[in-house]
């Protein structure tokens, strides 16, 4: 299979989950600022997901543009990481129905740590089928921030039963970590060429 297909598909996917989850955004009922803050928990929810989505695309767009073959394996992790992302709409809008309660932060933490495992399964299924020559497993180096993520998830799905919101921020700045560009596949395709 061609990696532009695996790439298309994903995007596919990637908006569709998007979709829902702004669906799952319902029009208040009433006009006043009292109904709006009322919904503040699902509307914070969405804009999380909707970054941690974003993150994901660009980041699963850049590791694509550092595939040099796709094999049978890379199409499996792939769809692993794709079903792990496509919980989001369902965990965003749980947690932000009922206003971030320990049990569906937590949940949400589980598909953020999954989501993870799975984006360094799918790392780790495109180095193997590179082999000595990848330009990926030059570019990631030690993966820092790849590494301390899933022990951050960990770290707050265990939290969300005590201090929900302090999960909650944990969440939020794994997600700013996150959003700082990574230029390291971008550095390695230009010196490959």
């Amino acid at each position: 299979m061609e990696k532009n297909r695996l790439e298309a598909f994903s995007d596919g996917v990637l908006a569709i989950v998007i979709t829902i989850m702004v669906l799952e955004l319902k029009i208040p009922e009433g006009s006043g600022l009292d109904v709006l803050i009322a919904m503040s928990p699902n509307f914070l929810s969405y804009v999380l997901s909707f970054i941690y989505v974003g993150i994901y695309w660009n980041n699963h767009h850049h590791l694509l543009q550092a595939t040099g073959k796709v094999s049978g394996t890379v199409l499996w992790s792939n769809l692993n990481l794709l079903f792990w992302l496509s919980l989001f709409p369902f965990t965003t809008a749980w947690m932000g129905t009922n206003h971030f309660e320990p049990l569906p932060t937590a949940v949400y933490g589980v598909v953020l740590f999954m989501a993870a495992v799975s984006y360094y399964l799918l790392q780790r299924s495109i180095m193997a089928t590179d082999g000595c020559s990848s330009v990926l497993r030059k570019a990631i180096g030690s993966d820092w921030k790849g590494k301390l993520s899933p022990a951050l998830y960990l770290l707050a799905i265990g939290l969300s039963f005590v201090f929900h919101w302090l999960a909650q921020a944990i969440y939020v700045a794994v997600a700013l970590m996150w959003l700082v560009p990574d230029k390291r596949i971008e550095r390695a395709i230009i010196d490959r060429q």
